[in-house]
């Protein structure tokens, strides 16, 4: 064989033997990174999602792009990213009710939450707001809950369909008060709220980014906050927890997660990157304005979001099972 040949084979011969070599060694992520957010764009998960990404992407030095992939509840794209290769470039983000809530309300998911996924990062967590209508006698929480326990007949709370954080919201405060009112479920957080604007129901609990607006334009009324600390967003507003339901806390997380399997390291890149972006100043400053509840360093580990999902599954299993809430 003349030399040229025989160089020429060998090159090629390592170039097939090593190329597979070379592509598992490059740096992650080689690739832009598909974020699945198993929702329409718009909402609350999606708002966040959005946030964090575009700054996750400066930081890794490639694009996180959210990809939105809606339907049953979330499942849909929960599942997808259950089921994706666990090479670290499909992820998920998403809020607690697909992976807790959701394992009430559905006979059989085809996921499993704590065995299917891998924990990365905790985003932040939405705080709710006890809502009602312009026309509502009560001006104070302690005065709500005495009306609606006086008027369980005719009071009716609404929400944004089966499952959703309104749903939860209200589902959670209507059991601690110890009352049975007609609920209005909605195909979405907008036509709900258009509807307590106008009256056609009386109240609703809901993340605080949907309803700040309404509330600051005088629109709607708010008589609590969901979480143990007032809302800096609301500081004359109390926390139902001390305004008479000792122990009423909801709110929603949302968090990062992955294929089980996903390399430790990839996570630990992701959580890095989620770490630095919590910690910039811009970015704190827009979430704030979302109203979101940002995490500490030690809350936003891999292993405090497996804390949290089970902690979550432990809480709101046995509820939603317990009022025998089904999907639409």
């Amino acid at each position: 064989m003349k030399r040229r040949n025989l160089l020429a084979a060998v090159g090629a011969a390592s170039v097939t033997g090593l190329a597979p070599a070379v592509l598992r060694a490059q740096a992650y992520p080689a690739k832009p990174i598909s974020v699945v957010v198993p929702f329409a764009a718009g909402g609350p998960t999606d708002a966040l999602a959005r946030v964090l990404c575009q700054k996750m992407s400066e930081v890794m030095g490639q694009q996180l792009i959210v990809e939105n992939l809606g339907g049953a509840g979330g499942t849909i794209g929960v599942n997808k990213v259950a089921k994706a290769n666990n090479d670290g470039y499909t992820i998920l983000f998403t809020h607690m009710g697909t992976l807790a809530v959701n394992i009430a309300l559905y006979k059989s998911l085809p996921y499993d939450s704590q065995k299917d996924l891998e924990p990365i990062g905790l985003g932040g967590t939405n705080p709710m707001v006890l809502v009602t209508k312009k026309g509502l006698p009560a001006k104070t929480f302690p005065e709500f809950m005495e009306y609606v326990k006086a008027n369980q007949k005719k009071v009716q709370y609404g929400m944004a369909g089966i499952g959703s954080a309104s749903h939860l919201g209200g589902l959670m405060l209507n059991s601690m008060m110890k009352v049975e009112v007609l609920e209005i479920p909605y195909k979405g957080t907008g036509p709900a709220l258009n509807d307590l604007v106008s009256g056609q129901f009386d109240y609703m609990v809901d993340q605080a980014v949907n309803v700040l607006a309404q509330i600051n334009s005088g629109n709607i009324k708010a008589l609590g906050v969901s979480t143990l600390k007032p809302l800096p967003q609301l500081p004359n507003v109390p926390t139902i927890d001390s305004a008479g339901l000792k122990g009423y806390e909801v709110s929603i997380w949302n968090g990062f997660f992955g294929p089980k399997g996903m390399s430790k390291d990839q996570i630990a890149k992701l959580n890095d990157a989620l770490g630095k972006t919590l910690a910039d100043p811009a970015v704190s400053k827009r979430l704030t304005e979302l109203a979101v509840d940002l995490p500490s360093k030690e809350e936003a580990t891999p292993a405090a979001l497996g804390t949290q999902l089970k902690a979550s599954i432990d809480k709101w299993v046995p509820a939603v099972k317990a009022a025998g809430v089904k999907p639409e």
